[in-house]
């Protein structure tokens, strides 16, 4: 049964210090109804190497059996614990074993499953089988979420707490819901009885459905909420979703208000954020050390009800995983959103199908030519000629406003152009290659602007992106060198330069890390250094000192070659500090980070 547990168990056995020190490596793997082993492997590789040192453009350049002879290289002679959270298959069980080796020095697999058999099938012996909570139970859970551990409540409310969770039939993911609910609402007898009697209608009517109960939670959210769970559906199941992606995308569709108490829009998503975790019904799946959160989820069983509920309300259309044909609805002009989640998708279908007026595309699958097609253009020249059939299928939005493309097979060469005519585009998620064209600086409603790459090469951003104010966020797949915004004015003598808003720069090659550079984004918080292979002065002295609003900065180091700490001043502001990838410097030079008096973290 689904929320019942299992994974919540997995992941306290997971975590727990005595189990941490027994094992040398810890992988932590999701699988869901649809299967895909490539995925299991590169979330095992994640785990084995660690964030710092993985690399997934150097593994995108493998094939699946290169990937396992890597997991497995890695795990040899090393004892593990590999969780295998939400396997639905005997079959897939069998593959899964044959990733994970038995190499006699008590490694462990760790699964949960919704179906017995194929936990009989792993080990007839010792399945633990996960019960309903009784009454008992069930309140301390509510109250523990609701009062907190002291259950330091109000006498009159136990009574009819124990109704509410009675009707909850044991199952902690509703409780943990309903507890979320209540927590926000006053703590009287009239506002408790109110939802008793709303969840008794729910379980006289569906008795054994529980998807209304949760239901019960966001029906009682504000508006600018609502939008916000309901956008987590155009997310494939299990995706884990780092939370600034996701609250530039909230920005970028307009959910999020203006703060009159000063906050800028991104503190304003966090508080959405926050909120939402606080109701259980988004899940903070990590945390940092200080309790940001890192990546978060949705449960199963709250993303079907999500799924529904954004169909019913023509909030978003899903193309789900699971079904064979095209679902478009027929009335596409009443809805916006789209997301595309099966595994395949004709480009023609979607020609066909999707509405000019659509607003928002995200895209998990891998787009398509019609077979017919394929086979005809086989003989020319196939690789070259999807392009301009996807370029004019992007041509036909003119007023989209967010593109996100997640599917790591739907590249470019070059970055389409296409993309920099359609003028409301606030939020772009391309992979491709080659440099950034100029005319991105057409797109002034532009706020975030991520780019992956197929291959790990140098790029340079055009000079005209100094012209694009409303930037906040650049994400570049690889080390981009940033030419200086001296040189554009020189050029443009009537254009003031700079990016004023910009909050979050990642991939700026170190050579471009200059007060010219500096001087003109006086708002980063976040910031990534590629120092490039081609910086024959890799250790010169970088100044940072003048980027005072400076929260997290991470310097990634590709090539060997000795190093020193002092080479750069960093700023007071910085709280969190990785030097990754081959940094060697003396021990001594730590002294110098001991002086920043904000730092809460570092990393090496």
């Amino acid at each position: 049964m689904g929320g019942i547990g299992k994974t919540t168990l997995a992941r306290k056995a997971y975590d727990h210090l005595p189990i941490r020190y027994h094992f040398d490596i810890r992988v932590w793997v999701t699988i869901s109804q649809e299967f895909r082993c490539r995925n299991v492997l590169l979330d095992a590789l994640h785990c084995i190497s660690g964030p710092n040192v993985f690399n997934r453009i150097d593994y995108d350049k493998k094939d699946d059996n290169e990937l396992a002879d890597l997991v497995q290289k890695n795990l040899k002679g090393r004892r593990y614990l590999v969780v295998v959270d939400d396997i639905w298959s005997t079959d897939v069980w069998d593959r899964i074993r044959r990733i994970f080796p038995d190499y006699n020095n008590r490694s462990r697999i760790l699964l949960t499953s919704r179906e017995t058999d194929v936990a009989m099938y792993a080990n007839s012996s010792s399945p633990h089988e996960m019960n309903l909570l009784n009454l008992d139970n069930s309140w301390k859970l509510l109250g523990d979420k609701v009062f907190g551990p002291k259950h330091d409540h109000p006498p009159e409310l136990e009574e009819i707490g124990k109704k509410i969770v009675g009707k909850c039939q044991g199952l902690p993911l509703t409780i943990s819901v309903i507890a979320g609910h209540l927590s926000k609402i006053a703590r009287t007898l009239k506002s408790w009885k109110d939802v008793a009697r709303t969840l008794g209608e729910i379980v006289a009517s569906h008795p054994n459905k529980c998807l209304e109960v949760l239901g019960l939670s966001y029906h009682h959210l504000p508006n600018h909420l609502k939008h916000c769970f309901l956008s987590m559906g155009s997310f494939q199941e299990d995706f884990q979703v780092e939370t600034g992606r996701l609250i530039q995308l909230w920005i970028a569709e307009g959910f999020v208000r203006a703060s009159e108490s000063g906050k800028n829009l991104e503190e304003v998503a966090v508080d959405y954020l926050e909120d939402l975790i606080s109701r259980n019904l988004i899940l903070a799946q990590k945390r940092r050390f200080n309790g940001e959160i890192k990546v978060c989820g949705m449960h199963d069983l709250l993303r079907e009800f999500c799924l529904i509920e954004a169909e019913m309300t023509k909030f978003m259309h899903v193309e789900r995983t699971e079904l064979d044909v095209p679902t478009l609805p027929t009335q596409k002009h009443n809805v916006r959103r789209f997301s595309f989640q099966t595994q395949f998708y004709s480009v023609d279908d979607c020609c066909k199908l999707l509405p000019p007026v659509a607003r928002s595309i995200y895209l998990f699958s891998r787009l398509d030519l019609p077979f017919a097609t394929r086979v005809k253009l086989h003989e020319v020249l196939p690789i070259y000629h999807r392009r301009p059939i996807i370029h004019e299928f992007f041509s036909r939005f003119h007023l989209l406003k967010v593109l996100a493309i997640f599917h790591e097979h739907v590249g470019f060469n070059s970055f389409p152009l296409v993309i920099t005519k359609l003028f409301h585009l606030r939020y772009i998620q391309v992979r491709c290659n080659g440099n950034i064209p100029d005319s991105i600086s057409e797109l002034l409603n532009l706020q975030t602007l991520i780019t992956h790459r197929n291959k790990y090469e140098e790029k340079t951003l055009p000079g005209k992106i100094w012209i694009m104010k409303n930037l906040r966020h650049i994400h570049l797949g690889g080390p981009s060198y940033l030419p200086s915004p001296r040189r554009e004015s020189i050029l443009n003598k009537h254009l003031v330069l700079g990016m004023p808003n910009l909050e979050q720069l990642s991939g700026l090659c170190s050579t471009s890390c200059t007060n010219e550079v500096f001087s003109v984004i006086p708002k980063i918080k976040r910031l990534i250094v590629l120092y490039s292979p081609k910086d024959h002065m890799a250790n010169r002295l970088i100044d940072m000192s003048s980027l005072r609003k400076l929260e997290a900065l991470k310097c990634f180091r590709k090539s060997i070659l000795p190093s020193s700490i002092k080479s750069s001043i960093f700023p007071t502001s910085v709280k969190r500090l990785t030097l990754a990838g081959w940094f060697q410097f003396p021990w001594y030079e730590i002294s110098t980070l001991v002086m920043l008096p904000n730092l809460e973290e570092a990393q090496n």
